[in-house]
């Protein structure tokens, strides 16, 4: 165990929580016209636990021009950082290295805003990872539905489905250059919905998954997104709802 992990444990030892880990960017770029993924590594990794992909994570972020050294201090004594919710989009341990997924809305958010500067040397603080939120694959057919800021959870499920998994992907994303490549099973029929305005409510993703041909047997469902879709099974098919939250990570 290298230093600042050893000191990272004594110090969650003594103040009986877990210390935040500081990680340092290696690489920031846009994977689409409105997604930028992050790439941290370092030995601030070291022990991070594997398999968490599609696990919730806190971010800390710095203020423009802070210090490693002030920012670090301040999680002794305050004020403490602004957090954010975020998900593991990858973890490869033989090189000790994190994908964040953010998306890209300018200097809208503050979350957004750092990462649309990020450059290799930056950091933030991150606590986490939380297990996935999908682990257990055994219906006859699924549903995954997502809007842009639910795509690396949607894509982390996707691709730990057993490979003869059968069902539909419904995405929604700000232009048709934001498709991704997602390792989802041959049996999944992905959908991908353009809604130019996040600002402005879409019902799109509503329409079409209430316009299915809805299969029998079981159904497991990852339904996620700022668009937040409720749902429920009325005489063997869906009614779904959707609501819109204002707020910019």
């Amino acid at each position: 165990m290298n230093v600042l992990a050893t000191a990272r444990k004594k110090l969650s030892t003594l103040s009986g929580r877990p210390q935040p880990r500081i990680l340092t960017v290696k690489k920031a770029w846009y994977l689409t016209p409105n997604m930028i993924r992050v790439t941290f590594a370092g030995p601030e990794l070291e022990g991070f636990p594997e398999g968490r992909e599609g696990g919730n994570c806190k971010l800390m972020l710095p203020d423009v021009g802070e210090s490693r050294g002030a920012f670090a201090a301040r999680f002794q004594g305050g004020p403490a950082p602004l957090r954010r919710t975020y998900t593991v989009r990858h973890y490869r341990a033989d090189t000790q290295e994190l994908d964040i997924d953010f998306v890209a809305h300018g200097d809208n958010g503050p979350a957004s805003r750092w990462a649309s500067h990020a450059t290799a040397g930056d950091f933030l603080g991150f606590m986490g990872p939380s297990p996935a939120k999908v682990t257990s694959f055994d219906a006859d057919w699924y549903l995954v539905v997502a809007d842009p800021s639910a795509l690396p959870i949607a894509a982390a499920t996707l691709e730990a489905m057993p490979r003869d998994a059968k069902g539909v992907a419904v995405f929604e994303i700000t232009a048709a250059e934001d498709r991704q490549q997602i390792d989802a099973p041959e049996g999944i029929d992905m959908h991908w919905l353009v809604h130019p305005d996040p600002s402005t409510p879409s019902t799109q993703q509503v329409d079409f998954v209430q316009g299915l041909d809805w299969p029998e047997g079981r159904v497991q469902t990852c339904i996620a997104g700022v668009s937040v879709i409720k749902w429920f099974e009325t005489d063997g098919g869906l009614t779904l709802r959707s609501r819109r939250s204002s707020g910019l990570s």
